[in-house]
């Protein structure tokens, strides 16, 4: 596609595992990082994140039609954009389908104002507008199909669907992955960086992965928190379906300990959600 960075897609299979024992196998894995490359990310002692005065965030979608796309992030002062007070889509279609949070059918091409011919969700980034949530618990019921590709978006391992936590930009976020194209569930930190391999200003490092695979085309229950831990460590849990599929405390220099934004990634998938709330946590 024209006019476009490719670097918008992203990396999400990680940089490095340097520093971190992964425990893998179907049944979930807990490890603890310490080191990593040191890299950008945002201070902050125990408690910055704190459940206090935050208040709790649950989606809300109306019976149909698109809610918000790329083209409202772009321009946001055009009278013909889709603003939603709650959501910010910076790359593909938000759409609302019965209810449900939906990316469209994904495909590659600029949705323009309305998102009628193209809708771009080949490449689907979503964040909350608010970025105050920090010891947070973030919950959904998904439904992901199983993976496409488009001339712009081969197919890649870390095709499908992922959550955003502590989102404070494009380069500086954590990153769950709860249904990949090659079956792993995967953490990871990204931070402000300027190396060749950077993507959309960042860095990845992996810190945790396990075999954890989900059925395509079936309603799943999927969940991620963040929860600050002493000495400005970061404690980061994704469960499935009740099960902890992933834990991982983040202990690096970097640890991204203040509040941000939460919110989806999808690659070259398409994906349904609904009940989408996220929950401030106690200290």
């Amino acid at each position: 596609m024209t006019g476009r960075a490719p670097s918008r897609r992203g990396l999400i299979g990680g940089l490095v595992l340097g520093g971190v024992v992964v425990v893998a196998g179907g049944v979930g894995a807990a490890v603890e990082l310490g080191g990593g490359s040191g890299k950008g990310g945002t201070g902050g002692g125990a408690g910055s994140g704190s459940a206090d005065g935050v208040q709790p965030f649950a989606a809300d979608f109306g019976a149909g039609g698109l809610v918000t796309n790329e083209y409202a992030y772009r321009e946001p002062n055009s009278p013909q954009a889709h603003d939603s007070a709650d959501w910010i889509v910076t790359s593909g279609s938000l759409f609302a389908q019965n209810g449900d949070g939906w990316t469209g059918v994904p495909d590659s091409g600029e949705t323009g104002t309305d998102s009628a011919r193209y809708n771009d969700s080949a490449v689907f980034r979503l964040v909350t507008r608010r970025r105050d949530f920090g010891d947070v618990a973030v919950a959904t019921s998904v439904k992901v199909d199983p993976p496409i590709t488009t001339k712009r978006t081969p197919a890649s391992e870390w095709d499908g669907a992922h959550f955003w936590l502590r989102y404070h930009s494009p380069s500086e976020l954590y990153a769950l992955s709860f249904r990949r194209r090659d079956g792993m569930v995967v953490i990871k930190r990204k931070v402000t960086a300027h190396d060749k391999a950077a993507v959309d200003g960042g860095d990845y490092t992996t810190l945790a992965q396990a075999s954890f695979p989900i059925p395509y085309g079936s309603w799943q229950q999927v969940a991620a928190s963040a929860v600050n831990g002493s000495g400005g460590t970061v404690k980061l849990t994704l469960t499935i379906n009740g099960r902890t599929a992933l834990t991982v405390v983040d202990t690096a220099p970097g640890a991204l300990t203040q509040p941000g934004g939460v919110g989806l990634r999808v690659d070259n998938s398409e994906l349904w959600f609904r009940d989408f709330t996220a929950t401030p946590l106690s200290g």
